[in-house]
């Protein structure tokens, strides 16, 4: 039987940062995974290059059943702490906007710091090798595995959610989470494009490839984004609505402004007064052309497009205009978790120490990462999540001459 003083299942994000911490700190750590390959989201995420952080996380960047669990991990694990982390290494880093930090070279440096790190502490590693069962008894926890026997008196969950099953997601951990006695929010796909019925979206489908700023917002006002918009052949995607996904649920509509900043009732109704231009080429001047053509040619009867602006009543442009700012749609589902970036819903925090990330019903055992009943926008936040969450962990794991 092969003894350690915690066993990490994941070796993602989450799991290698609370490995190399914790086996930093002089606790001897087995890191197992059913997969060959390490921490395969961050070599995918951000076009290769790893957008790692968020430099302006707050707790209002994530969502939660319970929302003020995260903060007390993220709080004592800031982005600054993993910035420092990556500085210590060397790896070149940017700003694109709203406080992403990314790569200036590929992803793989983050993977390569994170094994780094793991050697330092020591860290012994099972890839590929499966878990197949786990017990639980007054010593502590013993699993099956491909490779034999392992005993730990304390056992960290990291398996992550559903998303991108091609890279191996599962849904071990929501398992196990189960077979100790904690509910599990129902997961969904998040940070994922959503798509319509293919009849009703076809008078759409030439907009593919199009993209603008829009104000996306639920059908209640309580969230909304103002971020790119992209149509697609299947109905809509880019980072606004990648963004309204984690909030969106079926049969709800969604309400898109497609103009924001203008007033376009007013702007058009003022411009009667000044021009007798087709309204066709006064809407390209507000919005992109094949947009203000397509959504034109919408409309039943002559071709409104072609009408000179005054001839056209003060109600008409005022239904024009809001149908633009307005715009509500309901979506038929979305593209699942095999598009979806991350997994909303998990593991019920009302039952994890938010200091720790431990259970409060079985000791030893840890939740930490996507796993967990929280979730962050589109951004970098569910990175520094991983790795904060991983850290408060990391520094709650005692090693065997601690305890």
């Amino acid at each position: 039987m092969r003894h350690a003083d915690a066993v990490i299942i994941g070796a993602g994000a989450a799991g290698l940062h609370c490995a190399a911490i914790a086996g930093q700190r002089g606790v001897r750590v087995l890191l197992i995974d059913h997969s060959a390959a390490v921490a395969e989201k961050v070599r995918i995420s951000g076009g290769g290059r790893c957008n790692f952080t968020n430099r302006e996380t707050t707790p209002q960047n994530f969502l939660s059943a319970n929302t003020d669990f995260c903060r007390s991990a993220l709080a004592r694990y800031s982005p600054r702490d993993f910035i420092e982390l990556v500085q210590r290494h060397h790896i070149a880093w940017h700003e694109k906007h709203k406080g992403q930090l990314f790569c200036d070279d590929s992803s793989e440096r983050i993977v390569a710091m994170l094994l780094a790190e793991c050697a330092l502490g020591g860290v012994e590693r099972w890839q590929p090798c499966r878990v197949t069962e786990v017990r639980h008894g007054a010593r502590g926890f013993e699993l099956d595995t491909d490779r034999g026997l392992v005993a730990a008196p304390q056992l960290v969950v990291a398996c992550g959610g559903l998303s991108i099953p091609k890279i191996g997601a599962s849904d071990f951990g929501y398992r196990l989470a189960r077979q100790f006695g904690h509910p599990v929010v129902d997961p969904r796909p998040g940070l994922v494009p959503l798509t319509f019925d293919a009849a009703a979206w076809t008078p759409l489908a030439a907009l593919s490839g199009l993209s603008l700023e829009v104000l996306v917002s639920t059908a209640d006002g309580r969230s909304e984004f103002l971020e790119d918009l992209l149509f697609t052949h299947r109905g809509l995607s880019g980072p606004a609505i990648l963004q309204i996904s984690s909030h969106w649920r079926p049969g709800d509509a969604l309400r898109i402004d497609l103009a924001p900043g203008h007033d376009l009732k007013a702007e058009l109704v003022a411009a009667k007064g000044t021009t007798r231009r087709q309204l066709g080429n006064v809407l390209a001047d507000l919005l992109p052309r094949r947009l203000a053509e397509t959504w034109l040619g919408l409309r039943p009867g002559p071709p409104l497009a072609e009408m000179p602006l005054p001839a056209l009543r003060d109600r008409d442009l005022s239904a024009l205009a809001d149908g633009l700012q307005r715009w509500i749609v309901t979506p038929s589902g979305s593209e699942g978790y095999r598009k979806a970036e991350v997994t909303v819903g998990g593991v019920d925090t009302r039952h994890l120490s938010s200091q720790s990330m431990q259970s409060r019903r079985v000791p030893g055992l840890y939740f930490i990462g996507e796993v967990v009943d929280v979730t962050g926008w589109l951004g970098g936040y569910n990175f520094q999540w991983a790795w904060a969450s991983a850290a408060a962990c990391a520094r709650a794991l005692q090693s065997a001459h601690v305890r």
